[in-house]
């Protein structure tokens, strides 16, 4: 039996004190969207330097004294959490823990135990909400057997998305390996899009709590490679469908299959409604730079009432201008005077679905070149819902480790899943659970 064994723990501060002026960090009004209190992630290091004992306690040591640095610039992740509207910048640090994982990592990623993954992250993951005077920032170091290390992170979902996660992951990194490039943050989000009352946060856990099901969870990976993938693409294009993408054509398979999934399960067929994370600094690049921290991004939506018997080049199509619609002028309008009335909107539209299915892609993000100065992780993976009694329909579309496959990580009800993973034309494309050192390979 696998042990994860806490050895230690303790709480990095930042390196400088934040000033008075900035004790308080007011969250935006679309951080309040998210139901989820954290955004989970693992980065999987071997050791191919071949250190010993001695020299990981100084690349642990190491760590922590970038992490100091890093907070200092980052210093909303250094407090704790105040109400739904505000971070209390105080300078309490980061809960740094350090565990001992009694295997050699080799043997972790040749077949991954779902039960570990949520073992290896500081925080329970699932969608309990953030409890207020919490850390704000939660990170562990796991060292297996071999000295390999994975470093998790739960990072509170208030301050940050995937794409903001990855900037400050990058920077904390770039510190480690004494980068001469710093990453400082962009925090203009709030005054950008300000929160004066908790409406949207009432509305959106509204909309997300009648999203919730109830029953048992199944997680499972389902692997594309890159020639999979591009026979994918030449299928969704047979209709004249212009350069599908990879999280085109992925997203609306896997949506194509849960419908069918769904149908079996329940004897009838019922309209489907796809949900997209949209990154909103693509979209108002002039005032939303890519190292802007904050939950920058909306929900775009795409509907299907023919279910199992849609066309893929028409789901694709579908999920491409329900993503095209979320666009410069749509950000503007979110801005503007009638930006309430666009959100009511737009949430509006997801809670009244029938059937749910939401998506959002770590694709692109970087996340496989972080490196601290001992190479790039091996994997890059999330948390697992398996076993949850309470769920969402969900997808997580992340990187291979070559950046031209794709990982999705599906969460649904565990009879549901049963049918997705014998769907001969999903399985025509995708392997499930496949180890990441044969994608690797």
């Amino acid at each position: 039996m696998v042990n994860v064994e806490i050895i230690s723990n303790e709480y990095i501060k930042p390196s400088s004190p934040t000033p008075q002026h900035l004790k308080t960090y007011n969250l935006s009004i679309l951080d309040q969207l998210i139901p989820a209190p954290y955004a989970p992630i693992i980065l999987y290091y071997p050791n191919q330097d071949h250190l010993n004992e001695f020299e990981v306690q100084e690349r642990l040591k190491h760590l922590k004294d970038s992490l100091s640095k890093t907070l200092t610039c980052f210093y909303p992740l250094a407090g704790t959490i105040k109400d739904d509207l505000c971070i209390d910048c105080n300078d309490v640090g980061a809960y740094f823990a350090v565990t001992r994982v009694n295997t050699r990592l080799d043997v972790f990623l040749n077949r991954p135990d779902f039960d570990l993954v949520n073992r290896f992250l500081p925080r329970e993951p699932y969608f309990n909400g953030s409890i207020e005077g919490s850390c704000v920032s939660n990170i562990q170091v796991n060292i297996f057997e071999c000295f390999g290390i994975a470093i998790s992170l739960c990072i509170s979902h208030k301050v940050l998305d995937g794409a903001a996660l990855s900037t400050f992951l990058k920077a904390w990194a770039g510190s480690s390996f004494g980068s001469k490039d710093v990453v400082y943050p962009n925090m203009s989000a709030p005054s950008l899009f300000p929160a004066k009352d908790l409406w949207l946060k009432d509305s959106s856990m509204v909309m997300f709590g009648s999203l919730f099901k109830m029953g048992k969870c199944s997680t499972k990976r389902f692997v594309f490679d890159s020639s999979k993938l591009s026979s994918l693409k030449a299928k969704a294009s047979a209709n004249g469908l212009k350069d599908p993408t990879r999280v085109e054509v992925v997203s609306s398979l896997l949506w194509k299959c849960i419908m069918a999934a769904t149908e079996e399960n329940t004897g009838f067929k019922k309209p489907s409604l796809l949900s997209h994370v949209v990154n909103l600094r693509k979209r108002l690049v002039s005032t939303l730079p890519e190292n802007s921290i904050g939950n920058l991004i909306w929900l775009a939506s795409a509907e299907c009432r023919t279910n199992a018997n849609a066309r893929l080049c028409d789901l694709v199509e579908k999920v491409r201008d329900s993503v095209s619609k979320i666009n410069g002028e749509f950000v503007k309008k979110l801005q503007g005077d009638k930006g309430t009335r666009v959100m009511e909107e737009s949430l509006k539209s997801i809670k009244d679905c029938v059937d749910y299915i939401g998506f959002t892609s770590w694709c692109k993000m970087g996340f496989y070149d972080v490196d601290f100065g001992w190479g790039k992780p091996v994997w890059v993976c999330g948390s697992v819902c398996e076993g949850s009694p309470v769920f969402m329909n969900f997808v997580i579309l992340m990187d291979t480790k070559y950046g031209d496959g794709i990982e999705a990580w599906v969460c649904l009800d565990e009879h549901e899943m049963h049918i997705l993973k014998h769907n001969p034309e999903l399985l025509e494309y995708a392997l499930i659970d496949t180890s990441p050192l044969q994608m690797n390979k």
